[in-house]
């Protein structure tokens, strides 16, 4: 047997025992999995799916020490691993480190989008990053609120200062001092409440909404009518219902679908500013 022919064997072997470990693995014998999987890193380490395989094992185990190991290990051979980067990013999240965290579920939700439906995971990473995202916009809202608060009230307290003195420095005209004075705090109510505008909870813009689902854009794809699905409910709709648009019912295929990077990038921007949405 030649050189190429044995590590051919080596490969198949490997790939023999990965499927082993993804039968225990069906079976929730996490050990056995995390076996099997050794033994195929073992014998192929620069395979990056091993490494993936057996970090959702110690996933299942709560390992979170192991997940992020074997994971930098897969992110090392296949940086653009999706599987990796929201593993890695869920560990991170289990020690405290939202940032980072956040970091790799917004990078596992970028390569995610637009792939094969058989690997397809946006929404499972979305909603692990929506909730990592508005508990970030939680502290940071309770933050400025309390800030604001403070503010208002030292401007509210400095303006009844500001008109105690006017009214004992002039004699007559105090209704007008008063209307005044009311004014004065009504503008400052509606500078806050602005201010607040922002961290205050109202509705998603209906166009940054899937017509289907009603539910804020993850992985928005428009048709050859203008029309923008999201792309996992759209392609089981031609799957399951039929090759159409369900709006105006034309002929429709899943080639005809193209991302739509301008709401993409509008529902960010929306995100971005009101982190609250991320909870619709």
């Amino acid at each position: 047997m030649g050189p190429g022919a044995a590590l051919t064997a080596v490969a198949k072997q490997a790939e023999n025992l990965k499927e082993d470990g993804n039968r225990a693995f069906s079976k929730s014998r996490y050990g056995a999995a995390i076996d099997a999987y050794t033994e195929a890193i073992a014998l192929c380490p620069n395979v990056p799916v091993y490494w993936t395989n057996r970090a959702l094992c110690h996933r299942k185990r709560n390992n979170w020490t192991k997940v992020e190991e074997d994971c930098r290990k897969a992110l090392q051979l296949d940086h653009n691993s999706v599987k990796a980067h929201y593993m890695l990013g869920l560990a991170l999240l289990q020690r405290q480190e939202s940032p980072e965290g956040i970091k790799e579920l917004q990078k596992a939700l970028d390569l995610g989008r637009g792939a094969n439906r058989k690997g397809y995971m946006v929404e499972e990473i979305w909603q692990e990053l929506a909730k990592a995202k508005y508990t970030e916009w939680e502290h940071a809202s309770t933050q400025r609120t309390w800030e604001l608060q403070s503010l208002k009230d030292a401007c509210e307290k400095a303006l009844k200062e500001k008109h105690f003195l006017d009214d004992s420095e002039t004699e007559g005209f105090l209704n007008d001092r008063f209307s005044s004075h009311l004014n004065e705090l009504e503008d400052l109510k509606a500078v806050f409440k602005r201010a607040a505008e922002d961290d205050t909870p109202t509705e998603v813009p209906d166009y940054l909404c899937c017509k289907i689902t009603l539910e804020i854009f993850r992985d928005p794809v428009v048709t050859p009518s203008g029309i923008s699905y999201e792309r996992a409910v759209i392609l089981e709709h031609l799957d399951k219902v039929g090759r159409f648009d369900p709006v105006t019912r034309e002929p429709l295929s899943p080639s005809q679908l193209v991302p739509n990077l301008a709401i993409k990038e509008a529902v960010q921007a929306f995100l971005d500013k009101h982190g609250w949405a991320y909870r619709t």
